[in-house]
């Protein structure tokens, strides 16, 4: 009987896996190589399933028995790209919709306005108050679409406005169960202040009356009646504006009046509200002097001073920016408005002040600006290019006679920067005092608040 050698028979008798794959065959995974596999498929999976699942329900319908018999890679691919496309053309039906309310207002277009993006850009009536959350009360509304046509201009003439509906909406308000009028009034406010933001760009004036009003709120004790708090803050109101604003307006009246002598001419730029009083208030006092109103673009506002002038019998002349250095030669004092007066001096006011104010000094013509000091501001302001608001085109444009050129854009800035060096002296409730004393003013105001 013959038998195997010792080596074949080991090597029919072997069951086991071989250690080694056979040449020309893959390497066999380990149970944790398999795992890692697994893992990374479905990760890919969830992702392409991401990526389809944004298609719409009833297109993916439509299309289920031509997507069922392509392939997979070639499916998703097309789905993807149906994507693509319908989100670029959404984004653009957005855009041009955003154009063509723009166009319609006289609004400038967002593309060939990316150099004053910053700016304060007019918006359409429709698009006010969008995506403001919380109930607006109708006479913010009313007043909010009064700013954005500007039916109310003026610093003066908007913070009293604002207070007045404030007044409304605070007799109106009921505070809700389970808080307190001090703590749950300024979130009522918010929605209010931010639709007459989106109407126009919040004025000087405005923002510190509306830090005023905060200020009374923060301060109001949580154990005073809710109709006792309605009317103190009321009263707070009434007090700012006749304190700060028409008792103020009294007192520069009689200060500027002081420095208009008979037979003086004074020049005036578009149109203030406490230079009008000034100008009206010297002539009933019998002083003999004559005006000059000089104006320009956008607003015209010196037309309207011109008629109240006028109506007072005070010899008046009106003239355009453009004729400013003839007029110059006869004119003895400046006076001008201010819409906010900063730190370092710099006047910020009507579009076009800058100009006046400059060449003043060169004929050596005093300058004073009436301000009053709720009007001065904290910050500093190099340039109206910082920051400053747009008019809206149908406000200053003249009648078209042929179609203007696509190349060709109107932008109506409505604020100027004049350096203090230009100005001779600011004439305030508190005296008349150097441009460059507001710090002063401000940091003594702060500490007599404390």
């Amino acid at each position: 009987m013959s038998s195997q050698p010792p080596s074949a028979q080991s090597n029919s008798g072997t069951t086991g896996t071989p250690r080694g794959p056979p040449p020309g065959e893959k390497k066999v995974l380990t149970k944790a190589e398999r795992r890692e596999l697994q893992e990374r498929q479905r990760a890919e999976k969830a992702a392409k399933q991401a990526a389809t699942s944004s298609s719409k329900p009833a297109a993916a319908k439509q299309q289920g028995q031509s997507q069922a018999a392509k392939p997979k890679g070639k499916q998703q691919e097309e789905t993807s790209s149906h994507h693509r496309h319908t989100s670029s053309k959404s984004g653009k039906e957005i855009i041009d919709a955003v154009k063509l309310a723009q166009s319609e207002s006289g609004a400038p277009s967002l593309d060939s306005l990316r150099i004053f993006s910053h700016f304060g850009l007019p918006k359409p009536m429709a698009s006010i108050g969008a995506g403001i959350k919380g109930e607006i009360h109708p006479a913010v509304r009313k007043l909010g679409l009064q700013f954005a046509d500007f039916r109310i201009t003026g610093a003066n003439a908007r913070c009293i406005a604002t207070l007045t509906v404030f007044k409304t909406v605070i007799q109106d308000y009921v505070t809700p169960q389970g808080t307190t009028l001090s703590r749950h009034l300024m979130t009522h406010l918010s929605p209010q202040i931010s639709y007459l933001v989106a109407a126009r760009p919040m004025s000087m004036s405005m923002g510190n009356a509306i830090r005023y009003l905060k200020y009374e709120i923060s301060i109001l004790s949580i154990d005073l009646p809710e109709q006792d708090a309605k009317d103190f803050l009321c009263d707070r109101i009434d007090t700012f504006i006749r304190e700060r604003v028409t008792v103020a307006d009294q007192v520069i009246q009689s200060l500027a009046m002081e420095k208009i002598q008979d037979g003086d001419v004074i020049l005036t730029y578009a149109k203030s509200s406490v230079v009008e009083k000034t100008l009206l208030s010297a002539s009933s006092e019998g002083k003999q002097f004559s005006v000059i109103v000089v104006d320009s673009r956008p607003l015209s506002e010196g037309k309207q001073l011109l008629q109240s002038l006028t109506e007072a019998n005070i010899p008046t002349t009106y003239a355009l920016i453009s004729s400013l250095p003839t007029v110059l030669a006869t004119v003895s004092t400046v006076l001008l408005g201010t819409h906010a007066l900063h730190s370092n001096g710099a006047l910020y006011s009507r579009s076009g002040t800058a100009l006046v104010a400059m060449m003043a000094k060169a004929q050596n013509v005093p300058v004073l600006v009436c301000c009053e000091t709720y009007k001065f501001s904290d910050g500093i302001l190099l340039d109206s290019f910082m920051k400053n608001e747009l008019a809206p085109l149908d406000l200053s444009a003249p009648p078209v006679q042929s179609p203007p050129s696509n190349k060709l854009q109107v932008v109506n800035p409505l604020y100027d920067l004049t350096p203090h060096t230009n100005i001779t002296a600011v004439v305030t409730e508190v005296g008349l005092i150097p441009a460059s004393a507001v710090p002063t003013v401000l940091s003594r105001a702060l500490q007599g608040a404390t």
